[in-house]
């Protein structure tokens, strides 16, 4: 009786361990919202969002974070849209009051959204779906082949992420570290991204230690994280 009162002992104290073990470096990002709470960015044990490949962490979700994407609208309902990406990743548009619009230089409106132009959205990024505050009519681009020539892996599921590395990582960078942004800072962040790297959603834009920015990017096998400077310039992938 002694003896299994010992085992079960260990045993409860192991689980205790393994839940602790668990529980100990998934929170690694961190935004404030207001006092007292936090945005956090999960690391690899999360679940991969909709669009990423399953079984990997590249694709850890924080929840609604600014980012966004772009592409090739295929259908407009009065108060959402739909877009291809290059890589031919589909995102649902929603569409809000406050949304702002923009065709080349000129301020615009909802209207000027039809299909088959392509268009640069900004906003709340969910998964697939943006809630846009802002939309950019933009030159039709080359699509596909632009994101090709970027070397940009499109999502198959089912298939190992790509692994590669281009230009300069920061040397201390640690997936789920850094602070998330948002407002100008992440949206210049993304647009820098996504036009280096088009075919993907970004789903948060986190601020590194060195003041560098990392891009974090689903619906793609490769790159699912683009570095930019503080001058809000690409200098890497991986």
């Amino acid at each position: 009786m002694f003896s299994r009162r010992i085992t079960k002992s260990i045993a409860i104290g192991a689980a205790a361990l393994a839940v602790g073990g668990g529980t100990y470096g998934i929170v690694g990002a961190t935004a404030s919202t207001s006092p007292g709470t936090a945005t956090t960015a999960s690391s690899t044990s999360a679940v991969p969002s909709q669009g990423g490949p399953r079984g990997g962490g590249s694709n850890a979700r924080s929840g609604p974070a600014a980012g966004g994407s772009s592409g090739t609208v295929e259908s407009v309902s009065p108060s959402s849209f739909t877009l291809t990406t290059p890589a031919g990743q589909k995102v649902t548009v929603d569409e809000a009051a406050s949304t702002t619009y923009q065709n080349g230089t000129s301020s615009s409106s909802a209207s000027a959204i039809a299909k088959g132009q392509s268009v640069l959205v900004l906003g709340t990024t969910n998964g697939t779906t943006i809630t846009a505050s802002q939309v950019v009519v933009q030159p039709t681009a080359s699509g596909s082949a632009a994101s090709a020539a970027a070397g940009v892996v499109p999502f198959q599921r089912g298939a190992a992420s790509t692994s590669k590395q281009v230009g300069q990582i920061p040397a201390n960078y640690s997936q789920g570290s850094g602070t998330i942004v948002s407002g100008a800072t992440a949206n210049k962040a993304t647009e820098a991204a996504l036009a280096a790297y088009p075919g993907g959603v970004v789903d948060r834009v986190v601020k590194l230690s060195n003041g560098e920015y990392e891009v974090h990017n689903i619906g793609v096998n490769w790159p699912h994280h683009v570095f930019v400077n503080q001058e809000f310039k690409v200098v890497g992938a991986n």
